[in-house]
């Protein structure tokens, strides 16, 4: 081992972000506590025009969480039983859920082995007289190729709704992610670009009408109180999140230009090491690098998917990740089972082979420590600690 390790380097940190900011984060919570007022009002209303304005859009609306955002996207479009919605299988499953949550079906088409998103190229394969919408997932902050993808949508007159849980900020062509489909849909989950205390999210739009069902749909389906013009749900950001975003929005270009900046340390230091795949950002976009996700291609001495017991069988990305836990450093496999193999769809009827690159991707991914307070001693360590487990493997 290269050196004594010190201390523990995690995947994420939110220490250092509150040291910069908790003063401000405390004085603005016990301003909202004194006020007895928690649910709505003037800090949701100030948050959500400032996010509107940041994405570049004419509406946003806050909800609880991204999950939120997306089935409230989806019911503002009246997508439900009968659809059909084409998504990436590569993603947190809450993509594809929201989908079969309004009743509808996802469809899955294979990824870009170099960015991890869907490959346009086989979307129009996918495409049936059922398919209402896309959802295209800008993953670990990479946008997708929104010009080709936004022609594609419209010769098929089919809604595009933007998973943007881990772009926040992220650009595709000077444009902000999030603005151009007709949907935008936010996480604030505390480990992302712009983080609150606890869950969160938004959905952005320029259409006013569809800004109106979001409004309506996340109140019970109220647009006044007591009449309910459609079965909604509670899906209200709280006053207290929204103070925190508010905060943290100031910050957020300066947290993901450092962001950038560690990336390209990343790039310079791993580039020169055998067995390594390291990420590569899209050109005519910014990524804002919510993961740093290297691949390490397998042997082929282990199979993949599940095991006989109906477990995940190792990979040698697995036994790295054990060795660099072993040496002080954690690190994450964002997702170790592509969504189209679990089991939860196995009545689509995909089997394994069906999505050959995100199953291959699946087996070889591991993301590295990434917050914008990760200093260059600290990836050094990461970074040497890394080949070392390589040597060994």
């Amino acid at each position: 081992m290269w050196c004594k390790r010190v201390n523990f380097i995690p995947p994420f940190d939110l220490n250092e972000q509150f040291k910069l900011i908790g003063e401000e984060v405390g004085a603005a919570a016990l301003e909202i506590l004194a006020s007895g007022r928690y649910i709505g009002g003037a800090p949701v209303e100030q948050f959500e025009q400032q996010f509107a304005h940041y994405i570049g859009t004419s509406h946003a609306i806050g909800c609880n969480s991204g999950t939120d955002a997306l089935f409230l996207a989806l019911r503002s479009l009246d997508i439900g039983a009968g659809d059909e919605v084409i998504t990436s299988p590569f993603t947190f499953i809450s993509t594809a859920g929201i989908v079969s949550a309004v009743g509808a079906k996802p469809v899955f088409t294979d990824i870009d082995a170099q960015t991890f998103n869907l490959n346009l190229d086989q979307i129009e394969a996918g495409i049936t007289p059922r398919t209402k919408a896309i959802i295209p997932v800008h993953l670990f902050g990479q946008p997708v190729n929104m010009t080709r993808l936004m022609a594609i949508a419209h010769s098929h007159n089919l809604w595009v709704i933007e998973d943007c849980a881990q772009s926040t900020g992220a650009t595709w062509q000077d444009t902000k992610l999030g603005s151009i489909g007709h949907i935008g849909c936010f996480s604030f989950y505390p480990t992302k670009n712009l983080g609150a205390c606890g869950d969160g999210g938004a959905a952005t739009t320029h259409d006013a009408t569809i800004a109106a069902k979001l409004q309506m749909l996340r109140d019970h389906g109220q647009r006044q109180r007591y009449t309910c013009e459609a079965i909604g749900v509670n899906s209200r950001l709280d006053a207290l999140q929204a103070a925190i975003l508010s905060i943290k929005l100031r910050y957020l270009d300066t947290w993901n230009a450092q962001r950038q900046a560690i990336a390209d340390r990343y790039d310079a230091m791993l580039q020169p090491l055998p067995g390594i795949v390291v990420p590569q950002a899209i050109a005519g976009g910014t990524s804002v690098w919510n993961q740093y996700t290297i691949r390490l291609p397998d042997s082929g001495d282990r199979s993949s998917g599940l095991n006989q017991d109906g477990g995940l069988n190792q990979t040698g990305r697995d036994q790295v990740r054990q060795q660099l836990q072993q040496q002080g450093i954690g690190s994450m496999v964002y997702y170790p089972m592509p969504l189209h193999l679990q089991p939860v769809y196995a009545e689509l009827g995909y089997g394994s082979g069906d999505l050959p690159v995100a199953e291959q991707v699946a087996r070889e991914v591991l993301s590295l420590p990434m917050f914008p307070e990760l200093s260059p001693v600290q990836q050094e360590q990461v970074v040497y600690a890394l080949k070392d487990c390589l040597i060994q493997t």
